[in-house]
Order: C-alpha cells, then sequence, then structure tokens
C-alpha cells in the first residue's frame, strides 16, 4: 500500500515544530514521507536519512555530496526543502524535481543582506525551483525580486484551531501576558522585560504576570534582567511547551506579546490570535497583514511598547474586543487545515 503513496522527500529539521507539522500533514493526506535532516529526532512515520552535524554556515557547502546520495536512494516524487540558505541550497544541489521551496524569513529578509555573495546564491537556489511558498506577503514579494522561474504562493502555517481557541474571557484572572518567541537576540525578550518593569511603575496595583515561553541562549541573560528590573515575582520562565503546554498558558492570558527584529507570519501570533487574546507585535510588513496599527511598535522600542501594553491593562472591554476579533480572522484566514490542503493540490499539481 505504502508503494501506492505518492512519496515527499522533505529537507528541513526534524527538530522543529514547523518540520514536523508539515510532514504529519502530508501524512495525514495520503503522502509517504521521508526527511533528510542534519538536526534529527524522532518522528512517526516518516524515514530519516541523517547529514553530518552542521556546526556553522559554511559547512551547509560541505553537505551537498551526502544530501545529493540520500535523495537518489529515497527516489521520491517530490523533493521540498525548508529554508532556502541551508536545506534550499542543498535541495538546489541534489538536481531532482520537481523541486518546491519553502522561505522561513530570515533566509530572504536577512541572509541575502549580508553579503554580495550570499544574495547571488540566494537567487541561484530560487531558480532551481518548480515552485516556491512563503508564509507572507512581504515574503512572497522578497522572493520575486530573484526573478525564479516557479510561481511563488503565499502559503502560511495556519493554526490547530481544535488545539488553539478561545476560552472565557471570565476565567483569566489578573493582567497575564505572554511571549511565545524564542529567547533568542531577534526577538527582543529584554525589551519586553524592560517593558513590563516600566508597566509595573505606571501601574503599580496591577496583578501582573508575564510568562515567556519559547527557550533559547539567552536564557541566563534574560534571568539577571528580570532580577535587575525587580520582576522575580511575576515573570515564569516556562521554556519550550508542546501545543497542549502552550494552549493552557494561553488560556490563561490576555495578551500576547511578539516583537522580533525580523519576521515573517509568525505562527505564535496566529496561535495567540485564534486563542482570542489581543497581539502586540512590531511593525514589520508581515504583521501588518494581521494586526491593527496601534497595536504595532518599533522593535526594541521598550517605552513604546509599554504605552500600548498600559493602553490595554486601563481598557479590559477593549482588550477583550480585540481578542474576540482576533478569534474570528484566524476562523477565516488562519486555519491549518486549510492551507496544508491548498499544499496538497501544489504538489498534485505537479506531478501531472
Amino acid at each position: 500500500m505504502a508503494d501506492m503513496q505518492p512519496h515527499l522527500c522533505l529537507l528541513g529539521d526534524a527538530n522543529s515544530p514547523h518540520t514536523r507539522r508539515w510532514a504529519t500533514e502530508m501524512r495525514a493526506r495520503g503522502w509517504r514521507v521521508s526527511l533528510v535532516t542534519a538536526r534529527p529526532e524522532p518522528l512517526d512515520g516518516v524515514e530519516q536519512r541523517i547529514l553530518p552535524p552542521v556546526r556553522r554556515q559554511a559547512d551547509w557547502l560541505l553537505r551537498a555530496g551526502a544530501a545529493r546520495r540520500h535523495v537518489r536512494a529515497l527516489a521520491p516524487d517530490i523533493v521540498h526543502a525548508h529554508y532556502l540558505t541551508s536545506y534550499g541550497y542543498l535541495a538546489a544541489r541534489c538536481g531532482r524535481h520537481p523541486l518546491v521551496m519553502t522561505a522561513w524569513g530570515s533566509d530572504l529578509l536577512v541572509t541575502p543582506h549580508r553579503s554580495p555573495w550570499m544574495r547571488w546564491l540566494t537567487g541561484w537556489i530560487l531558480r532551481r525551483a518548480d515552485l516556491v511558498t512563503g508564509d507572507s506577503a512581504s515574503l512572497v514579494e522578497a522572493a520575486r525580486q530573484y526573478r525564479p522561474r516557479a510561481p511563488v504562493h503565499e502559503i502560511h502555517w495556519g493554526v490547530d484551531r481544535a488545539r488553539f481557541a478561545p476560552v472565557p474571557w471570565e476565567d483569566k484572572d489578573g493582567l497575564q501576558i505572554v511571549s511565545l518567541r524564542a529567547w533568542e537576540p531577534n526577538y527582543h525578550i529584554g525589551t519586553l522585560i524592560d517593558a513590563c518593569a516600566l508597566l509595573r511603575q505606571r501601574l503599580p496595583g496591577a496583578p501582573l504576570t508575564l510568562h515567556l515561553l519559547g527557550g533559547g541562549s539567552l536564557e541566563h541573560a534574560l534571568r539577571a534582567r528580570v532580577q535587575e528590573r525587580g520582576l522575580a515575582q511575576c515573570v515564569a520562565f516556562h521554556g519550550r511547551l508542546d501545543d497542549a503546554g502552550m494552549a493552557t498558558v494561553l488560556a490563561r492570558c490576555k495578551i500576547s506579546v511578539s516583537v522580533p527584529e525580523s519576521d515573517a507570519t509568525s505562527v505564535a501570533m496566529l496561535e495567540s490570535m485564534a486563542c482570542g487574546l489581543a497581539v502586540v507585535a512590531s511593525d514589520l510588513a508581515a504583521n501588518r497583514q494581521w494586526i491593527a496599527p496601534d497595536l504595532l511598535v518599533p522593535a526594541g522600542d521598550a517605552h513604546a511598547l509599554a504605552g500600548v501594553l498600559q493602553q490595554l491593562a486601563e481598557d479590559d472591554a477593549r482588550m477583550r474586543g480585540i481578542g474576540t476579533r482576533n478569534a474570528e480572522r484566524i476562523a477565516l484566514d488562519g486555519d491549518r487545515k486549510a492551507q496544508m490542503d491548498q499544499v496538497d493540490r501544489l504538489y498534485r499539481q505537479l506531478l501531472k
């Protein structure tokens, strides 16, 4: 029976929740899925071929031969690489078609601008694809700047609305704020901590709790910052949680904050919206597709962020209304099933 299934070979990080969700969704739609990865982690029903570890960016250039051998041995019907300037490069070097490329954000918005060489390489990679996807209009436009030969489609990761859904607003205690973003420099978690310190100064009686999910390399520095700002009693470091754990924390919160320096459409932001939270985000092109202008702030500006948080904290009815509209928007435009059904259709068109 497995031999009758079309075979999709993904190239991506097996330890990424986005890659894992994509594989699971495609298996549910009748695809046999395999995965070539430099960062393995067991995934039910998915055969993995493991590349030597990648410790620095230049290592990707050295993994092309191994990737090519794995893809040749797997002999898939479609190859699909996630993240252009790593696995996308490997897939382009494999020379197997149809070839799908998905940009994740920084691979188009940041990395190509670091040097003329990286910009040339990004264009070279994109022009080898038979289909390109990106999860925001800004990412799609960035891809088209390289004049790919293939069509470019906006496909975002979507939300599992069976798991991420609103709870009654009355069940939420106090002023609980959440961040689902990684504890890495791009995501400005330190800015959020500083903004919460300012908020507590301005609203000393507010029952403020900040929940930090995600985990990352800045954990020690962020814990120290919390201590320095006198926030130890109102900041909870949860680290990495699975979907059920994230949904449990989101159910307690009224506001979600996502203020990266660079981003495409954030799954964390969509999941927060689906749960009926008010979302405050950095003023980026991708976020403007989802968030009202008065809830967007410059990345890295703690005072601007604190100001928006204060406005929301002082108007519970407004917070609730924003959350309700966010959940309605995700029901209309953000359902993962609809997005993955579209991917399945695009795959099958490539096989005709």
